[in-house]
């Protein structure tokens, strides 16, 4: 078995790296332009019915189930074309390579995102991540579940998780206790809902970009008092 790493920074994807909340807005403009608002609306609910059954964003999937339903227009076929050769390195946020590289002078990056088995790998490889990250990238359906088949790839004495999600962040430290160190990133609908923000512990860092990484002295924010320490 491979030594620990001392430290390994886990990175999410979605409005956490690149800015997913853009490319829904790209896609539903384009599929108004295309299909007309009344089919717009109609993906759409089926993207929010499958998200609530998956526990993510099946763009694919919400595409095949779309055409179920109506077999009859061959533009359809063009839309996984859209999907699939999306620019999606337009979406990076601002820095975000330097903030990973500046991430590697403290330990390994691995990306560790929600999603499908196609889109996802295609995202993160279409936008210039997976190589960022050395190709360490993991994809589950729900990440916060697989968290000994992480540590048993990639282990680690100290992990640091980057995240939009509050939700996420809470479970993981439940997990992991003091060996993890949660970092909030307010990007995204999710990140700034005060609902999201309002149901869950705070984490053990704020930031309001990803690029404020690169201001962060790990060495100084892992070895923080906890508040689980004695007094």
């Amino acid at each position: 078995m491979a030594e620990p790493d001392e430290i390994i920074f886990l990175l999410d994807v979605d409005n956490t790296l690149l800015d997913n909340d853009r490319l829904r807005s790209d896609l539903r403009c384009h599929l108004s332009q295309e299909f007309g608002p009344e089919n717009e609306d109609r993906y759409n609910t089926i993207l929010e019915e499958l998200r609530e059954e998956l526990g993510y964003v099946d763009y694919l999937g919400a595409l095949q189930r779309y055409r179920v339903q109506d077999m009859s227009d061959p533009r359809l076929l063009l839309m996984s074309a859209y999907l699939m050769d999306f620019p999606f390195s337009d979406l990076l946020y601002p820095n975000v390579k330097a903030a990973i590289s500046h991430l590697s002078t403290w330990g390994k990056s691995v990306i560790l995102s929600d999603g499908d088995v196609v889109f996802q790998p295609r995202k993160i490889q279409r936008s210039g991540l997976w190589n960022a990250v050395a190709g360490r990238v993991l994809v589950y359906v729900h990440k916060e579940d697989m968290l000994d088949v992480v540590e048993a790839q990639y282990p680690a004495q100290h992990y640091v998780m980057v995240d939009d999600k509050l939700r996420i962040l809470s479970t993981m430290k439940s997990h992991w206790g003091d060996r993890l160190t949660t970092i909030f990133v307010r990007q995204g609908h999710y990140a700034l809902d005060p609902e999201n923000i309002a149901n869950f512990p705070a984490a053990d860092v704020t930031i309001d970009h990803t690029a404020d990484l690169i201001d962060i002295d790990f060495l100084e924010v892992i070895h923080a008092p906890k508040s689980s320490d004695p007094p």
